[in-house]
């Protein structure tokens, strides 16, 4: 994808395709977490007006804009961000310690969810006028791939993602009380594992998490398949094949 070869109407079409699908990844995940929380006995994400579907509720002025925009602005080997925490206090939660991991479920969840909506909604491409259909097709491909990554990525089990969080709950205790020491340094230690995973692809030969997410995607796309028309098989698997570019 170069900007600079694209006309301003693909610039605008790009950004759409792409914009509406995170925004939606993100604020349902966000927004997934809070409902869990409150069905749970705490209230505290509620309060704060975090169980919403408005984006402005979830989003992170630096950690879901500014730092993603200069990582690409500069080029970098990967893209990083993050929502705004939902807080969460776990004493007033009704059973513990399992609901701490349902309410961590919740969010990959949520993208779960709507990775199936986008799969159901590529039957309405043929009923929408022609010049629209490739780039909606496009566009719910992409939902596909982003929601895909986003729950597979918080899955992985370390601080402060949501798989740490399962992981704390079902492992043995003293597993479990280091998961929780490390929560504090968690996001220091994600950004140094993406930070090092140049160098860490150039010793493997490959990207490890390039081939986890390709391999995920391509699991769920074989999974929904049956959901989506044949004919747009193509279109979808071109729009997520570019998430990993």
């Amino acid at each position: 994808m170069n900007l600079t070869d694209m006309t301003t109407t693909e610039i605008v079409i790009t950004v759409l395709q792409w914009g509406i699908p995170l925004i939606l990844a993100i604020t349902l995940h966000e927004a997934g977490h809070a409902y869990a929380a409150k069905k749970l006995g705490d209230p505290t994400a509620d309060n704060e007006g975090r169980v919403s579907l408005n984006p402005v509720k979830h989003i992170d002025p630096i950690g879901t804009i500014l730092i993603p925009a200069l990582l690409f602005i500069m080029k970098a080997p990967f893209l990083f961000g993050y929502a705004k925490p939902v807080p969460v206090s776990y004493n007033r939660l009704n059973t513990l310690p399992r609901d701490i991991a349902l309410v961590a479920f919740a969010g990959p969840l949520a993208n779960g969810i709507l990775i199936v909506l986008s799969a159901l909604a590529f039957n309405f491409v043929p009923i929408i006028p022609d010049a629209a259909q490739e780039p909606f097709a496009k566009m719910l491909a992409i939902s596909i791939g982003v929601n895909t990554v986003l729950g597979c990525f918080n899955l992985i089990p370390l601080p402060p993602l949501d798989g740490s969080k399962i992981l704390m709950v079902i492992a043995p205790k003293p597993i479990g009380k280091v998961i929780y020491e490390l929560e504090r340094y968690g996001m220091f230690l994600i950004i140094g594992i993406l930070l090092l995973m140049p160098y860490i692809s150039q010793l493997l030969g490959y990207n490890p998490l390039a081939v986890f997410f390709a391999s995920a995607i391509d699991t769920v796309l074989h999974v929904v398949e049956p959901l989506m028309k044949l004919h747009c098989i193509s279109i979808r698997s071109e729009a997520c094949g570019n998430l990993l570019q």
